[in-house]
Parts: structure tokens; sequence; C-alpha cells
């Protein structure tokens, strides 16, 4: 599929292979066996081992990844690196950006910034090459005690019984066979295991051909996102740039339903088309790839004792940065529950809070981003004819704005919550939400977050609860506006992913300690 394949990014012997004990010996049953060595895959098992469960990890590849492939790591995501250990790194190394500008032909029509106010740790969003996110999540990985990772080893088999999955693994120095109570599979959009289980997406397939090139360039772009509609260097289309890290630039172009992917992938085709885009030939391509894309899902993520999450339970077209850091909040929603149950505070039931979660956010996910690519490519007729009179509109008048989808960008999903939620508390703090961070000291609220469930009081002392960790937040101008809003005190019940499972204004430790058992049962 790549005309270019990218230069070498990783330490050579991450992916060495190394003989499984299972080749010599039967292994021990497992707790956790993770498919698919990717971001979602590897953020999986780092988290897992935040709770103290051990996982081992099997992907096919010998190699790392080809290309940039996700680029574009939101806020939220960046706050689950920071809790699986690779967020300084990643920030450090991403491009930070917040301002999307948005083009009709050659004039900007509005722009918007994703971050406004101040007082966050992490930015809107960074700007980072996959492949940068694999090499930092396998080093990380590979210093675990509670990650086993192999690369090489391919799964061709699967055999299931209510109580376990046993997976046949082949490699180059022969078979073995691994038991484990469950199987989670994050091997991407063509996911071996959803085959063997015969399982199918459900949604739409879009016909229109996508050319989606890194070129290696230097230029004064500033680190923002640019999106034109009918641009003039790309008559009657899309097209899309963002800055990513060692002046690699990343150039989306929309070629239509019938275009020839072997001619478009061709290096003098694409360096035609680049050069009408910057304005220069002085560049170089690293990477092509022309691609169709789905807003599709699975009907269920959790199949027995069979776990899908990322790309292999969901596929999402790219404009809106929604399939990994939509990936990594499926991991978010998961990994706490599944820890629960391996050890014993929970039972398999606690799965099927997990697949309604992220069931729902999948839908929200596809149903921003099919609006998003049917706004992208209008059919002839009435939705052209509308299409192209909100952009018109779009200059001076909010309404249209919001319908230009472009500019909706991946956030957190809000779950439906039954939590306790006293009146009078602010709306982006609501139950089902993830926390709002604020400056706290020296520090961050997000980073006293996460691992157990904590309470927290804002203006009180919180009540101590069996199991959760109860602590005093320092009330200042950003706690205030994102907690307390017209209130003088609050309590708020935060499960281990960050989520607020319940708030009070005026608080009852009965009610609290009802909220912190509901966390661990199926609603």
């Amino acid at each position: 599929m790549n005309d270019v394949v990218p230069p070498g990014r990783f330490v050579e012997n991450l992916f060495e292979f190394r003989p499984p004990p299972g080749l010599s010996q039967k292994e021990s049953r497992k707790n956790v066996v993770i498919v698919g060595a990717g971001p979602i895959g590897l953020a999986a098992a780092l988290e897992l081992a935040n709770h103290q469960v051990h996982s081992v990890v099997l992907d096919s590849r010998a190699a790392p990844s080809e290309g940039s492939k996700a680029i574009c790591w939101s806020k939220r995501s960046l706050e689950i690196f920071d809790r699986i250990g690779i967020g300084d790194r990643a920030v450090e190394k991403g491009v930070t950006w917040q301002v999307g500008r948005t083009y009709h032909r050659d004039r900007e029509i509005f722009n918007f910034n994703l971050l406004s106010d101040t007082g966050h740790k992490r930015p809107a969003f960074i700007n980072l090459q996959q492949y940068y996110v694999e090499q930092f999540l396998t080093e990380r990985a590979t210093e675990n005690s509670f990650v086993d990772l192999r690369f090489a080893n391919r799964v061709v088999g699967i055999e299931e019984d209510p109580h376990s999955v046993t997976i046949e693994i082949e490699t180059q120095s022969g078979s073995y066979r691994l038991r484990t109570d469950w199987l989670l599979a994050c091997d991407g959009v063509r996911s071996s295991i959803r085959s063997m289980k015969g399982l199918e997406f459900e949604g739409e397939v879009f016909e229109e051909r996508f050319l989606i090139t890194d070129i290696e360039m230097r230029a004064e772009f500033p680190p923002e996102r640019r999106f034109w509609f009918e641009p003039t260097f790309h008559n009657g289309q899309s097209a899309l740039l963002h800055k990513q890290p060692d002046n690699i630039y990343r150039i989306d172009l929309q070629l239509g339903a019938g275009a020839d992917p072997a001619k478009e992938r061709r290096p003098d085709e694409v360096k035609r088309r680049i050069e009408r885009v910057v304005g220069t030939s002085d560049f170089r391509i690293e990477w092509v790839s022309v691609y169709t894309f789905q807003c599709r899902r699975l009907a269920g993520f959790v199949h027995g004792r069979v776990l899908f999450a990322g790309d292999s339970a969901h596929v999402v077209s790219p404009f809106g940065a929604r399939g990994g850091n939509g990936g990594l909040q499926d991991v978010d929603s998961l990994c706490w529950r599944l820890a629960a149950i391996v050890h014993g505070r929970a039972g398999p039931e606690l799965m099927r809070a997990y697949d309604r979660e992220r069931v729902f956010a999948a839908d929200e996910n596809i149903a921003n981003s099919t609006r998003t690519t049917k706004f992208m490519t209008p059919a002839d007729g009435w939705e052209r004819i509308m299409r192209d009179q909100l952009l018109r509109l779009a200059t001076h008048s909010e309404f249209a704005r919001a319908w230009v989808n472009s500019g909706r960008l991946s956030v957190p999903c809000i779950y439906e919550s039954a939590g306790a939620d006293d009146a009078g508390l602010p709306a982006q703090s609501r139950p089902g939400a993830v926390a709002p961070d604020a400056p706290q000291g020296k520090g961050w609220l997000i980073d006293q977050l996460g691992v157990q469930p904590a309470v927290m009081g804002i203006g009180c002392e919180p009540p101590a609860i069996p199991g959760a960790r109860a602590f005093r937040i320092e009330v200042n101008e950003s706690v205030r506006s994102r907690y307390l809003g017209a209130r003088d005190r609050a309590v708020y019940l935060v499960r281990p992913d960050q989520v607020i499972a319940a708030r009070w204004a005026k608080h009852l430790p009965a009610g609290i300690e009802a909220e912190h058992s509901a966390i661990w049962k199926e609603p």
C-alpha cells in the first residue's frame, strides 16, 4: 500500500523475537491475554499493570508499523498517557496545537480554539506520529514486570468455554497454546479474533477515496489544523494540513469515488498534487496511502470471555481524530473493571457496563463522523446546495458553523448515569463526565485521581469511605467554575478511570457508600 517506507525510528531490539516458554513446556493459565501491540493493546496492558494485573501481549508483527497513521492525540488521551507513564515524553516530542482554521476556497470562514481557558495540565491536542506513540509504549511495557510482550506471535485458533479461552499461537520456532481467563482483542480493523469468531461490523461504508501523504519539508506553517473545502489548489474536493514533529507534514486530499488507487500512489502523481498544496517542490515524500473509510461497529463489544476494544470493535473516518482517541477511552472504561473481576471485587457481569458505555460512545463517534463525512462529500442536488449555503453563512453565523462538521474533534463521551446529582452544580462535572482538570498548588487535580475510587471534598472535608481515597481539594478560580458553580461546597465520588460517579452539594456518608458500592456492579 505504501510507496515510501519511513526511516527506522525504533530501538532495533524492541521487536526482537524471543522464544516463549510455551514452546518447551505448558504455560500456566493467564489472567488476561491481549492480541495486538498497537497503541490500544499496549495502553491496556499498562493500565492493567497499574491495577496489579498481569497480561500477555501478542502481536504478529516482527517490525514496527509503517507510516504515521494516527497523529492527533486529544487532551483526554494525554491524561491517559500520564497515567500509564508516557505523557511527558509524548508532549515533549509532539507538536502542540489548539487552533483550527476552516477555509472555503481561499477564504478563511472561521477558526476555533479548542481550549480557550487556562488551568489545564495538558493541551487540547498534540500531533505525534503513531510510530512514536508505539515506541514509547513498547519501551514502557518492556520495563514493566506485569507485562509479557511477545512479538512475531500470531494467533491462529481460538477455543472457548464458559470460564476461559484457549488460543493457538504460531511462531517462527513452532506453535504453542495459552489458556486465559479473558482475551482482549486490540488487533485493529482487520481483527483476526473478530474473523475467527465470525463477527461482522454494522454500519456505513463510504465510496470516496482519499490520498494521505506525509512529507518532510522545512516550512513556516504554524502548528494549527487547516481544513479547506474546495480549495483552489485541489479543485472541487477537500484538503487537510497538519504539522508533525521532525518537519513532517500530514496532507489529506479528497480524490473522489472514481479515483484509481494505483495511479494516485505513483510518486510523480503524488508529487504533482503536493506541489500545488505547499507551493514548492522542495520536500521529500515519506509515506503515501490511498484509502476509503467506514463508520461501523460490532453489535456488542463483549462476547463471553472475549472482549473487543479500539478498531477491532469500531471504525470511523479519520476526520475528527476519533479513532485512536476513542480506542484509548475504551481502555479507560474497560481495564479497571477487568481488574476488579480478576481480583475478585466484582463478577463477570461487570463487563456489561463496559459494553453499554463504549457502545454508547461508539454510536456518538460514528454519528459525528458520519455527519462530518457527508458534509465533506455531499450528493449532487439539495445536499450540495445546502452545504454550499452553510459554508457561505459560516463567516458570520454561529448556527452555520455548527453544521461545518470538520471542526468537531474528539472529546470524551459523557456517559448516561444514574449517579446522585444535586442541583446547582456545573454541567461540565456532572456524573458520567471525566473529572475536569484544575491547578492544585504546584500540581494538578487530574494527577490525584485514578487506580482506585476517590472522594473529593471541595470546600469541606470529605467523608472516609472504605476502599476509596478521600482528600480535600483546594478551591481556586478553576475549581470553583468547574466543580462548585454557585455552591460553596460539594463532595464528588470519582471512578478509577477519572469519570465522575456521583456528586452532592449536601453530602450524606450513607449515600456516598451506596454510590461507591454501585461502581462495582453492572447498572
